[in-house]
């Protein structure tokens, strides 16, 4: 009862803080109504700590637009991609105690992991994981077409996947490492990276509003519902189901709880007099560890990554950032540790620069510096398929299309059957159904159901190839910067 009563009390300053009179924030109010309006955006809620507070929380619009619910401060979205910089932390407060070192290569933790070579093998390091620097790269195939909920089985795959960059000097972004940084803690805790994040962060730093499943977020009753756009229209989209690569993007939370998180990383790891994250573990997690790509402009520049965390400098100051983009939501939460500032602003509208345009409206005033004098509107609209259409007459298949049909594997993916359904070739994979839309000769692409209901585009190319003998014997398809080849069975 305390504790409960403790979080309230909690919860109240919170919101009584949200109610300040900074003069640099006057107008801050009728500026993020402009720019919701010019989005389309249905929802957003923003908070903004300075100086060791909470100086403004609020929320704008709606978290349900069909029944007219309103977001507020406490409004839950799902944050995808600064959930990162949560999973790096795990590891910084298991290595603080002995029970790990970001030094040591992921095999010793993980039972039954290998990479791709022998290189990988040899370099790879979990700290590696963390900054994008591992080679890895983007996965997507095994994670989106052929998932599991089994984060061990799922890396255990990756002795088979290609890697999309050179160890050590490269940056690719990559899920998959985040996965992998999940199962390392699930495996030197005996406890799941879920039950980890509960205990290690949100209790200590009293985030009540936070969750790691969609289960637990509905049951709050104050969540948002995704949203996005198609041809300037607003329409309700699905939730994202994250399945293995969860410890890359699947935490929900608020404006309110994120703040506490803020200000633990603006206090060097201590939240309420207590270190929570080791300020080692700070230090290396907001330093750069990985030069990034990247156009260097006045106010913008030196950029890369540390734990987590993207790192450069920005209006003149040191800058950590991440965004976060997940179906029917864009989040955005920067921090200035040198000048104890912190931004967070979450919107339930999908793949939207909306969260950058208002943090940087803020950030600006902050630093007294002149306002943009009109920000840009970009947001991508969600995928939608288009009719099917018919063989390709000038250039028809080599085959019957009876001969396109069967079971094919690819090691590090699983299996997909292709069938001939209403004269149309039909390829049938764990999670989803694709037509596959004739191009020219043995060329294909995958072209979704009308039963479809993810937000991104899935039409990639396919292409089948023969044996010696003449016969179909093999499916590529171009989902990876090289393709995947699917062996007839």
């Amino acid at each position: 009862m305390r504790f409960i009563q403790i979080i309230v009390l909690i919860l109240l300053v919170n919101i009584m803080n949200g109610q300040t009179k900074l003069p640099e924030l006057k107008g801050l109010d009728k500026d993020i109504n402009k720019l919701i309006e010019q989005y389309k955006a249905v929802g957003l809620s923003v908070a903004v700590v300075k100086d060791n507070k909470i100086i403004y929380s609020k929320g704008f619009g709606y978290r349900d637009l069909e029944q007219q619910l309103l977001v507020d401060a406490q409004t839950v979205f799902p944050i995808g991609s600064v959930t990162k910089a949560f999973t790096g932390a795990l590891l910084g407060i298991q290595e603080a105690k002995n029970q790990l070192s970001l030094k040591e290569k992921p095999s010793l933790y993980v039972p039954n992991l290998a990479f791709y070579s022998d290189e990988m093998n040899n370099l790879i390091a979990i700290e590696d994981l963390l900054s994008h620097k591992s080679g890895i790269g983007n996965q997507g195939t095994t994670e989106r077409f052929f998932p599991s909920t089994d984060k061990l089985e799922v890396v255990q795959r990756l002795r088979f996947l290609r890697p999309e960059g050179e160890v050590k000097n490269s940056f690719e972004y990559s899920n998959m490492a985040y996965a992998l940084a999940g199962t390392i803690t699930e495996q030197v805790t005996g406890k799941s990276w879920e039950t980890n994040i509960q205990e290690n962060l949100f209790e200590p730093l009293v985030m009540p509003n936070s969750f790691t499943g969609l289960a637990e977020m509905k049951k709050t009753k104050n969540y948002a519902l995704p949203y996005g756009l198609y041809q300037e229209k607003i329409e309700q989209v699905s939730f994202e189901k994250f399945y293995s690569v969860s410890p890359a993007g699947a935490i929900k939370s608020n404006v309110l709880d994120i703040s506490n998180w803020m200000l633990t990383w603006l206090n060097k790891g201590k939240f309420s007099e207590q270190q929570v994250i080791p300020s080692e573990y700070v230090a290396k997690a907001t330093r750069l560890q990985n030069i990034k790509p990247g156009v260097y402009e006045q106010d913008s520049f030196l950029y890369g990554d540390g734990f987590g965390w993207r790192l450069r400098s920005s209006y003149g100051h040191y800058r950590i950032d991440h965004g976060g983009n997940t179906y029917g939501f864009s989040s955005n939460l920067i921090l200035f540790p040198l000048d104890g500032i912190g931004v967070i602003v979450l919107t339930n509208q999908d793949n939207s620069l909306l969260p950058y345009m208002v943090a940087d409206n803020i950030i600006r005033r902050l630093f007294q510096l002149a306002p943009e004098p009109e920000y840009p509107v970009v947001v991508t609209d969600i995928f939608k398929p288009s009719p099917y259409n018919p063989l390709n007459k000038d250039k028809m298949p080599t085959h019957p299309l009876s001969s396109y049909t069967g079971n094919y594997t690819a090691d590090g993916f699983g299996k997909l059957e292709v069938v001939l359904n209403d004269n149309k070739l039909v390829a049938i994979l764990p999670t989803f159904k694709f037509q596959l839309e004739h191009v020219n000769y043995n060329t294909f692409y995958l072209k979704p159901t009308t039963d479809f209901k993810d937000v991104f585009n899935p039409q990639f190319t396919v292409k089948f190839t023969m044996n010696t003998e003449g016969k179909i014997a093999v499916l590529e398809m171009y989902s990876q910067k090289e393709p995947v080849s699917f062996t007839k069975e």
